[in-house]
């Protein structure tokens, strides 16, 4: 287990914001640090100091404030994800790939308006590029809206869409969602809690969760430049925990300007928060760029992320922050290209139809040619 305390390799110093006057006292003439592990670009968190005694709570806390108002990313250890449970994920991610063609796309994601289902290699677009990559996206499983005058985002509700070959891959990412909601939900109320809201206030506003799995297949590249596995992008929603394969790098993260690697930690996921937390932040978390390049030919790569986000018709109202806090806040980024919605449906349609222009043209035309 790699506890973060415990760990001093590299350090990043950071405002005291959130302390009480007592306890900036008898730190000083310190200030907080984050630690990392050597070799490493990003810090890692141990989930299991929640559990471990109010201090040792209080100190996770602060740690998930200043890695997420700092970086955006960090590895989280203790999650208490079973070895049998990721071993079940791997194989059927394995097995799904390794599919007959044809029995994939069965359940190609062009017979779904809902963006459903199997994605092939080249389906998918970031920043209007190619990503080099196949993945099945799986979300809530639910009737699909069929209200003439319901929001345009209703259409991203609906069934999911399984392979009739391997029946197993549906009992195993639920139970994956299902574990990975818990964690989620114990990090929100953290967060809300060491930005000085109530620690039920996410809960409050978040509805029922719009959540989004893609078990994923990065194909190794025999391009003698590094390919695009998926383009640098920020996740439009809340919090994504990403699993990663063992052994297998490609993440790459943006700090000051540059890409570094985020390679996978064995036991950690690495964790992210998305647009929609900067902008409930008013810019004090921040929402990071991202990418993955591809892996070389014969290699491959699987990756498993695991979006978790408020109810499509949802508004997280911005949290008032404390005072020291507020001050620090850096203001929502601001890219006419790509604009933050107060609402979180909207960025999830936006992302949607930009991200798989081939299901867009054949069941969305006419949002299409709305926004053009």
């Amino acid at each position: 287990m790699y506890l973060v305390q415990r760990v001093r390799v590299q350090a990043i110093p950071v405002a005291d914001g959130g302390h009480t006057a007592q306890h900036r006292r008898a730190m000083a003439p310190q200030r907080p640090t984050l630690a990392f592990m050597s070799d490493l670009n990003l810090p890692v968190l141990d989930f299991a100091l929640l559990d471990a005694g109010p201090e040792q709570a209080a100190l996770f806390r602060e740690q998930l404030r200043v890695a997420t108002h700092d970086v955006g990313f960090f590895y989280l250890t203790g999650t208490g994800i079973s070895g049998e449970l990721e071993e079940r994920l791997h194989r059927a991610a394995r097995d799904f790939f390794a599919l007959p063609e044809a029995d994939k796309l069965a359940i190609e994601n062009v017979t779904s308006p809902h963006f459903r289902g199997y994605t092939r290699i080249g389906g998918e677009r970031t920043q209007g590029e190619v990503d080099w990559r196949e993945q099945i996206d799986i979300g809530p499983e639910r009737e699909a809206v069929t209200d003439p005058e319901a929001p345009d985002f209703a259409r991203l509700i609906g069934p999911n869409l399984w392979p009739a070959a391997q029946p197993e891959l549906r009992d195993v990412a639920i139970a994956w969602q299902e574990h990975l909601t818990v964690v989620a939900r114990t990090l929100l109320r953290a967060w809300a809690l060491t930005l000085g809201a109530p620690e039920d206030y996410f809960d409050e506003h978040f509805g029922e969760p719009s959540t989004l799995l893609k078990i994923v297949r990065y194909p190794g590249s025999t391009s003698p430049e590094p390919a695009q596995g998926v383009g640098a992008h920020k996740d439009s929603g809340v919090l994504t925990l990403l699993w990663v394969e063992p052994g297998k790098g490609g993440l790459q993260v943006e700090r000051d300007g540059q890409w570094v690697d985020a390679p996978p930690v064995p036991g950690a996921f690495v964790v992210n928060i998305g647009e929609m937390l900067e902008y409930a932040t008013g810019g004090y978390l921040i929402a990071t760029n991202h990418r993955v390049v591809s892996p070389r030919h014969p290699e491959d790569r699987i990756s498993v992320p695991f979006f978790f986000n408020p109810a499509l018709d949802a508004r997280l109202p911005l949290i008032a922050l404390p005072p020291q806090l507020a001050a620090q806040a850096r203001g929502v980024t601001q890219d006419p290209s790509n604009p933050i919605h107060a609402r979180y449906g909207e960025n999830a349609l936006k992302s949607r139809l930009r991200a798989h222009p081939d299901v867009a043209e054949r069941w969305h035309a006419d949002l299409l040619a709305a926004r053009a």
